[in-house]
């Protein structure tokens, strides 16, 4: 995003008049907002000529929030945007927008396109985002974008995400950052940007270390970013390199009978994941004259995802023919054991000792490596007589990943910890690669037919070829392709500065992830994010929006502005893909389908003010009407009204479980004094039908609202001290719910076994943090 000043100076020959008219001109100097209309950065247009409702958060908006990370930031200052606790990490959150999700966790669709710097950022194994590689310190500026451009490519089904990060010429200067506080959490970052004209560099470093505010949940996150920068008079290169080291707990949902011991519990433990990634990307434009700007990326990530689960099983000594008990394990089924045996991976029977009964520990290892590269031109040519934006380009990006699972069985531990036993089941032994490629040739156009009227089209066409190869068997092997055209129209329309008309009809498409066709065989489910066992065909994902609103800037409402937005969306999902679970300790194993049509449409609103230079504030209401569109029988097990073989009848206009229908979120900063700020903000979601209830047969997980307050005092412009408090009212929710199974795990604490049972995702409790920034 780029601001240009507007407005001419004309040259006069009296020096009073001159001085007059350039202070009223001054005076009434707008900033133009650009947003990039394509993945990379250059080629944007105003903000003010997309045809859809697109929200912007700079790096000074970041830092006076005191987010913990863009997620944070996200969920309590962007409409229509929330996150849940499924994961309960802090740093691995699953985001929504508009009932889309961005997340870490395999087994959710993945509906949103994200980039950093023009690169394509979602896994090439399932789509995942894994918002924890991403540091705050770094970032420029994003754009949160409806699903109105086809131009950023596969999985915009709901919308894109573009994050441009810092050079050393739009972020001069150096700082440190320091802050500590509830649950052991404290992190350092220190960033250093410097350029001479001609060449610069940007470098940010952070800690980030917690106890975590639940049991056997420490976390801690290395992450780094450098770009060193050059620029001409008409060119300019950046050369980035990136990379992480987190290990992250994250201990889920929990079972609502255990919040009787209290809401720091954990089901089952430990449950870790570590993620190490680098990157490294030379980015680059040139103007080939004064109205044609080239420019493109290039990069190389690499990404190894290793998780470490200790989960209960379903697993017990099988039954001979008269009832009784032999030696060996079998799996349980519906609350009674198979009739087969259980299998090392020498093929023996597993002989049923107290070691290897009661819990399992699920491991994988995903090692991800893709490269790729965009190239793109903008034009700014006059088409008779009226202004005319074309931006047209292609893209490559290929991806491949080696993914290794195993299940050990062991032993539940007096506090729901599992020891291993040393054995290692053949079902759940996995040893795929895979091979992505995808293709992508877009065009879009803005054209002036008016002052007032902007005509904008655009298109993508996009290929896709994924390869499996199974490496213990042959049940993984196979070859998908897909292709598709995804068009787009939309208009502006400026009755006057404080009104302007949008709309905008749009298609976006994603393909099934390597991970959901390894996954879709409902008479062989797998164990997520373990054990793959089949490779049927799945139908790739379309979505077909509608959007419509009107926006605008009041002035002189007082001394200030008023900025304001309503807009109404309207998506249709064809061929939606789902993951159905079969059962099981907890509500991961399943297999994924496409199930039919899916809707989300709904309206927001949104109010920012900014009055006497001191009061800042906005709003955002959002309302998500999100169901399913397609009767079908889906399976959940531990659904407690689902039918005797475990399915319940999905109806035309059963709502989407995970998704609120009703978003409240309002934020204040006011400076006391002009080194003194203090801020609030509070965001409410209403109720929503638990996951595994997708014919919203039961109760509801109620709405809540939480409240949060911050604080900074700038010493001088070198030294400000800073804190916040979250969830200033200690209320107790849970943002997230799904049905699962308890099996053994509960016996320690005197509970019922093999229950079903509402698993929640606690929110945190009240907590405070402070902090001193040094700027130089």
């Amino acid at each position: 995003m780029k601001k240009v000043a507007l407005g001419v100076l004309p040259l006069f020959s009296m020096l009073p008049l001159a001085e007059a008219i350039a202070a009223e001109v001054a005076t009434n100097l707008e900033e133009v907002e650009v947003v990039a209309v394509t993945p990379l950065q250059f080629g944007g247009v105003d903000i003010n000529k997309i045809p859809a409702n697109v929200q912007t958060v700079s790096a000074e908006k970041l830092q006076e929030a005191q987010a913990l990370s863009l997620a944070d930031y996200m969920n309590r200052y962007l409409g229509s945007v929330n996150i849940n606790d499924a994961q309960n990490n802090p740093l691995q959150p699953d985001v929504q927008y508009r009932g889309f999700s961005a997340s870490p966790l395999m087994g959710l669709p993945q509906g949103l396109a994200t980039y950093v710097n023009g690169i394509r950022f979602n896994e090439p194994f399932g789509d995942m985002i894994n918002w924890d590689l991403i540091p705050n310190g770094a970032i420029q500026n994003i754009s949160l974008q409806p699903a109105s451009n086809p131009a950023f490519g596969l999985n915009a089904l709901g919308g894109s995400i573009n994050i441009n990060t810092k050079t050393g010429f739009s972020a001069p200067g150096h700082s440190f950052e320091a802050q500590g506080g509830s649950w052991d959490r404290h992190s350092e970052e220190l960033t250093s940007g410097w350029n001479n004209g001609t060449w610069g560099y940007f470098l940010d470093a952070k800690y980030f270390n917690e106890k975590g505010w639940r049991a056997h949940s420490p976390s801690e996150a290395k992450q780094g970013f450098g770009t060193l920068s050059w620029r001409g008079v008409k060119s300019g290169l950046d050369l980035s390199i990136a990379g992480s080291d987190n290990t992250l707990r994250g201990n889920g949902a929990l079972p609502q009978e255990m919040l009787a011991f209290g809401r720091d519990q954990v089901f089952t433990h430990p449950d870790i994941t570590r993620n190490r990634m680098m990157l490294v990307s030379l980015a680059g434009d040139t103007w080939l004259n004064d109205h044609n700007q080239l420019s493109g990326t290039m990069y190389y990530r690499r990404n190894k995802i290793g998780t470490y689960n200790g989960d209960g099983s379903e697993f017990g000594t099988c039954l001979d023919e008269g009832g009784g008990e032999n030696a060996f394990l079998c799996q349980e089924t519906d609350g009674e054991l198979a009739d087969e045996g259980l299998f090392d991976l020498a093929g023996n029977n597993i002989d049923a000792t107290p070691g290897v009964e009661g819990g399992t520990i699920n491991t994988s290892s995903t090692l991800q490596q893709s490269f790729g590269f965009a190239l793109q031109n903008a034009f700014d040519h006059k088409i008779f007589g009226r202004n005319n934006h074309l931006v047209g380009g292609a893209s490559f990006d290929h991806g491949n990943a080696r993914y290794h699972a195993d299940t050990q069985l062991g032993s539940l531990t007096a506090d729901r910890g599992v020891s291993g036993g040393g054995v290692l089941l053949q079902d759940a032994h996995v040893r795929l690669t895979t091979e992505t490629d995808h293709y992508g040739v877009f065009l879009t156009d803005t054209y002036s037919l008016t002052d007032k009227l902007d005509l904008t089209v655009s298109g993508r066409y996009n290929q896709s070829h994924i390869k499996l190869r199974d490496h213990v068997g042959d049940d993984l092997n196979g070859s998908h392709s897909f292709d598709r055209f995804n068009p787009a129209a939309g208009l502006t329309y400026a009755f006057m500065p404080e009104l302007t008309f949008f709309g905008n009809y749009s298609e976006s498409s994603r393909v099934p992830t390597p991970m959901e066709l390894s996954c879709a065989n409902p008479d062989d489910p797998c164990r997520l994010p373990n054990a793959f066992v089949s490779d049927p065909p799945l139908k790739q994902v379309v979505a077909n929006t509608f959007e419509t609103g009107v926006r605008g800037r009041l002035k002189n409402l007082l001394p200030g502005y008023m900025d304001w937005n309503l807009a109404l969306f309207r998506t249709i999902n064809n061929n939606d893909i789902i993951f159905k679970s079969t059962g099981g300790v907890g509500s991961n194993v399943g297999y994924f389908d496409n199930v039919g049509s899916t809707l989300r449409q709904g309206v927001e609103v949104g109010l920012a003010g900014n009055f006497y230079e001191r009061w800042r504030w906005s709003s955002h209401y959002t309302y998500i009407d999100a169901s399913f569109e397609t009767p079908f029988l889906g399976s959940s097990p531990n659904n407690p009204l689902a039918d005797g073989d475990g399915n319940i009848q999905v109806q035309a206009g059963d709502k989407l479980p995970g998704i609120p229908a009703h978003q409240f979120k309002f934020s204040t900063d006011f400076d006391i004094v002009s080194a003194w700020t203090l801020g609030m903000d509070m965001n409410y979601n209403s109720s929503q039908y638990l996951r595994g209830d997708e014919a919203n047969l039961t109760a509801k997980l109620p709405g809540f609202v939480v409240f949060n307050l911050r604080s900074e005092y700038r010493f001088n412009k070198n030294v400000a001290l800073f804190g916040k408090v979250s969830n200033l009212f200690d209320r107790q929710y849970a943002n997230f719910g799904t049905w699962g199974n308890t099996g053994d795990v509960l016996d320690g604490v005197g509970l019922p076994g093999d229950q079903q049972s509402r698993f929640v995702g606690v929110g945190a409790p009240r907590a405070a943090w402070i902090g001193i920034r040094l700027t130089m």
